[in-house]
């Protein structure tokens, strides 16, 4: 008798343990194999464009950011900043420039935290924080959305559907200082071609970045810059890059 009640508590903690892995892999999994893996439901890249679009996540940083905005001015290109609004909140004035020189803003969460992390309602609290804080300072609410790391969960792939959610094609892993300029300068023209979203970092103070990397990445579009420029690839914003259709 004991040991078919035994069997029997093994039995149903066997099957919940089945149903929540089954739930996890709806809920995480499945939103993750969409997006990062077939680009469903976001803009990963665009396969009819003749242009590329350099975006930068983390910032803005006092140090970094009015640098790379000091390099990108020099060589006439405009891109896109996914900023954390706890940051555009703590340093007003660099949001201000970006949009100023024209770049596009778009968010990365209030702060640096992944949606598999928290629940929906408060992954919609850090965008409308996020976005209030934006509009502010720049008179423009933000609707292009990068989610940290990527990850969505099964609501955010499903409900919102006010906000383009934006991927990338390309990256460098340039959040790591080892390797230096030098590995991010070569991943970077070994994999660019038209079309391509191409993700890089202004800011080295999130969980697992190098708080120096960004200096890397800098002298690394030194280089960059100047060869695509050479190769004839017109650098855009996204929301440039999404309506090229490629026609000439």
């Amino acid at each position: 008798m004991i040991l078919i009640m035994k069997v029997s508590e093994y039995d149903v903690f066997v099957k919940i343990s089945l149903i929540i892995a089954i739930l996890l892999v709806i809920y995480l999994f499945l939103p993750y194999l969409l997006t990062a893996g077939l680009g469903i439901g976001v803009l990963k890249r665009n396969d009819h464009s003749e242009k590329i679009a350099f975006t930068f996540d983390d910032g803005p940083n006092p140090i970094y950011t009015p640098q790379l905005l000091d390099l990108l001015k020099s060589y006439h290109i405009k891109a896109t900043f996914f900023v954390l609004g706890s940051k555009a909140e703590k340093y007003p004035e660099l949001i201000a420039r970006i949009h100023e020189e024209g770049h596009l803003i778009g968010m990365h969460n209030y702060v640096h935290r992944s949606n598999w992390g928290m629940s929906p309602w408060a992954i919609r609290c850090q965008l409308n924080k996020t976005a209030a804080i934006i509009e502010g300072i720049t008179g423009i609410r933000p609707n292009y959305y990068r989610p940290p790391w990527g990850l969505l969960n099964l609501f955010d792939l499903l409900l919102m559907k006010k906000y383009r959610i934006v991927h990338w094609s390309v990256m460098a892993e340039d959040w790591r200082s080892r390797g230096g300029s030098e590995k991010v300068k070569m991943r970077l023209l070994k994999n660019i071609k038209k079309g391509d979203v191409i993700l890089l970092h202004d800011c080295g103070e999130t969980w697992g970045a190098d708080e120096d990397a960004p200096i890397n990445t800098i002298n690394a579009l030194k280089m960059v810059l100047k060869e695509v420029t050479n190769r004839g690839l017109t650098c855009v914003r996204i929301d440039e890059i999404e309506t090229e259709s490629g026609d000439k």
